[in-house]
């Protein structure tokens, strides 16, 4: 999850095609940037939506593969060879077609460890005092896009556009407090104040 950004418009839909139908609008047409979404459940095709990049945890993924076929095979040419070298039946020293196994076995055990570890890195998973929670009630049973409010567009532009696309309900989030690890929110305001 990323962090959240303050201050930021929090809309609650009741169909995933609603989400995916204003996240896309908001990205491409309106330009908004650093969306996020909450979901009940995994909704196909939202990361594109998002414009979210690919991962690198597949890179991380396939270079332990690679590694641990190279580690696996070195380790029997070693052993095989090297170490305690053993003629049996007339058969080289470094007999491969033999090994592909244990090659293929080790490629998958490190990538299977690479992706691991690569995976908690990336969701940020490891261990850290305070964690805030945006709402317990969040992904029950609603749908929520995060649109953070930047320098050059006004609350009310941004909570005009999401109730035009029908958002059921509009939140602020206005503020974190990390102690209590509640995200602070307020009502929209209903107009921007006109400054004389």
């Amino acid at each position: 999850m990323a962090p959240i950004q303050v201050p930021a418009a929090m809309a609650f839909y009741d169909d995933a095609d609603d989400l995916m139908y204003v996240t896309e609008k908001a990205r491409v047409e309106k330009g908004y940037k650093d969306l996020d979404a909450y979901t009940p459940y995994p909704v196909h095709g939202l990361e594109d939506a998002l414009g979210l990049k690919m991962s690198w945890v597949s890179t991380v993924a396939r270079m332990g593969l690679v590694a641990g076929w190279g580690l696996g095979f070195l380790f029997q040419s070693w052993t095989s060879a090297i170490d305690w070298p053993v003629n049996i039946g007339g058969k080289p020293f470094v007999s491969w077609p033999a090994w592909i196994p244990i090659t293929f076995e080790t490629g998958v055990l490190l990538a299977g460890f690479c992706n691991l570890l690569a995976l908690f890195v990336a969701c940020g998973l490891y261990p850290r005092p305070k964690t805030v929670i945006v709402s317990k009630r969040v992904t029950n049973d609603r749908f929520t896009l995060v649109v953070p409010i930047r320098e050059n567009q006004t609350e009310a532009e941004v909570v005009a556009f999401l109730r035009e696309h029908k958002a059921l309900k509009i939140k602020i989030i206005d503020g974190i407090d990390k102690e209590r690890q509640r995200v602070i929110f307020r009502a929209p305001m209903e107009e921007e104040p006109v400054t004389a």
